[in-house]
């Protein structure tokens, strides 16, 4: 015979409470408070003689109730605050005016000769009222203030992030010139001594001299790009020698007549400020030489508390375009930096570049 298996016992459940929420808890203390207080009401009216007792109970629960309105308020006002539910301030308006018009015909239908306790609650509901419409009217200039403090903050916050991104762009594009320089320029440089080398021992030869003087040349080229495209980067003379120094060797390279005035330049600006300001010369220096052919160019820098300042101007024939793709290209480069950029080119005026860059 098998033994009878046991009968599985059933482990007794824990049983589980369930929480209700702030605002749960205060429907039903109004709901108890106002079920109390229509009783209270029915029995006062249904005696013939009332006595006096149910109108203190009355007045007990009036009170919890406005003490309810207050903590319904204050809950309110924080769930408003948390997710922007205007329509529960709205519905605490409304019962409160229900509240004080119920109040009043109970008053009215009493008579001339009527009881004077319902104005009792009637002003204290209408109390709670003038409270709450100017615990509203605060609360939305707060909120108002509020609102500006936050968005002040997310700008400057924006800003700064923008101005960071720009620098580490900046500090990444100098990375690449140095390796441009020290790397393939400089291996370039050498290979193009040792092909003047050979061309030199190659004299008996010259076909194959030839070949050689090609290699050479081409490899001449190629420093030459290099170098223009290292200078399009950041070029070496303005990391080493600083802004004035490196906008003298632009006016030095330009087609037409340049001077260059610079104030306040003893200090220097940050890496990505002077940056900034190099392009904008080098830009406005082309489209000089492009569109004014031997037209002088002035270019001023001057440097202060407020930041740096760049303008550029020449007696060329004016009427450029503000929105060329170059001018749009300056623009959008000082304008991460918080900065601002203008171009003045009245037809037969000459064209004047002017940047502000904070530093």
């Amino acid at each position: 015979m098998q033994a009878a298996e046991p009968t599985p016992t059933t482990a007794p459940q824990p049983t589980s409470r369930r929480r209700i929420g702030p605002a749960a808890a205060l429907e039903l203390h109004a709901g108890i408070g106002a079920f109390a207080g229509l009783v209270c009401t029915l029995l006062w009216g249904l005696t013939d003689s009332p006595s006096f007792w149910p109108l203190w109970v009355w007045f007990a629960i009036v009170l919890s109730l406005a003490l309810h309105a207050g903590c319904w308020l204050g809950w309110t006002w924080w769930r408003r605050a948390r997710d922007r539910r205007h329509g529960l301030i709205a519905a605490h308006a409304a019962v409160s005016l229900t509240a004080i018009a119920i109040l009043l015909l109970v008053w009215v239908a009493s008579g001339p000769g009527g009881e004077f306790w319902p104005l009792i609650p009637v002003a204290c509901l209408g109390g709670l009222l003038a409270g709450h419409a100017l615990g509203g009217a605060l609360w939305v200039r707060f909120d108002a203030r509020a609102r500006e403090e936050t968005l002040t903050t997310r700008v400057d916050e924006l800003t700064r992030s923008r101005r960071g991104v720009v620098e580490a762009q900046a500090e990444e594009l100098r990375r690449v010139e140095r390796d441009l320089h020290d790397g393939a320029q400089s291996r370039l440089v050498a290979l193009t001594m040792q092909l003047g080398l050979a061309e030199a021992e190659l004299s008996d030869r010259p076909e194959a001299a030839a070949k050689v003087r090609a290699a050479r040349e081409e490899a001449g080229a190629a420093i030459a790009e290099l170098r223009d495209l290292a200078r399009g980067i950041a070029p070496p003379v303005l990391a080493d020698r600083g802004l004035a120094a490196a906008v003298e060797s632009l006016a030095d390279r330009a087609s037409g007549p340049v001077t260059v005035e610079a104030a306040g330049l003893d200090r220097r600006p940050p890496p990505v400020v002077e940056s900034a300001a190099y392009f904008v010369v080098a830009e406005a220096l082309t489209n000089a030489a492009k569109h004014a052919p031997g037209a002088a160019v002035a270019v001023t820098l001057s440097l202060d508390g407020a930041g740096l300042r760049v303008a550029v101007r020449d007696d060329g024939p004016g009427g450029a375009d503000p929105h060329g793709s170059g001018i749009a290209g300056l623009r959008g480069r000082v304008e991460a930096l918080d900065g601002r950029l203008g171009v003045s080119s009245p037809p037969g005026a000459g064209t004047t570049i002017e940047a502000e860059l904070p530093c």
